[in-house]
């Protein structure tokens, strides 16, 4: 990318921006293929999802990346956890855990690590951050052309899964991100009327 410049213009209307961010809709990692990213084009979408509101600069997240045998080296462990959890399943259901991360050419996990701040910002507000880079990341790779899906699925909430992973004590698996060329178009689903999310205060 390039450098950052020391101020940026005021915001102007974007149609076709508008209309990407109306029109978004995630891509199934289950439906994805190669080719993902090159090294340098993933570097462009870390960078571009780490832009998100980030209260005092603690950027309290990281990212691990999974990319070619590192998916299915790293699904063994996703595949043991299930085995001793569900003993009496079947051996392919152990093969079908295992490949849950190859279903995309790079998988990005975001990690949310709150940031003990002398000036107390709420590590609720850490999260959130990181729930942002989350979907900054998935905007970040549609907008190169790419399907991408935040997932978590139950790995993510598992504690050997977890270890691993490397997390430490305070630190949680905010989405896997599954990034790759989609096979299929995403399909529409049904989206809340905001009339009936708001309410008006005083009123």
């Amino acid at each position: 990318m390039t450098d950052t410049p020391t101020s940026f213009p005021l915001p102007t209307h974007r149609p076709e921006v508008v209309e990407f961010l109306a029109t978004r809709r995630s891509n199934l990692a289950k439906a994805m293929e190669g080719p993902g990213p090159d090294v340098a084009t993933r570097d462009t979408l870390l960078e571009i999802a780490a832009r998100v509101p980030d209260h005092r600069k603690l950027a309290p997240w990281r990212f691990v990346i999974f990319e070619n045998e590192a998916r299915s080296n790293f699904g063994q462990h996703i595949a043991t956890a299930f085995m001793a959890a569900n003993p009496t399943a079947p051996a392919d259901r152990a093969i079908f855990e295992g490949a849950r991360l190859t279903r995309a050419p790079l998988v990005v996990a975001v990690i949310s690590s709150p940031v003990d701040c002398v000036r107390g910002t709420p590590v609720w507000e850490q999260e959130l951050s990181s729930g942002a880079v989350c979907f900054n990341l998935c905007l970040a790779a549609q907008a190169h052309g790419y399907g991408a899906q935040w997932l978590t699925e139950w790995y993510a909430y598992d504690a050997g899964v977890n270890a691993a992973l490397g997390l430490s004590g305070n630190e949680r698996v905010a989405g896997y991100i599954y990034i790759g060329t989609p096979t299929l178009p995403a399909s529409p689903r049904v989206r809340p009327e905001p009339d009936s999310l708001m309410t008006f205060w005083g009123s």
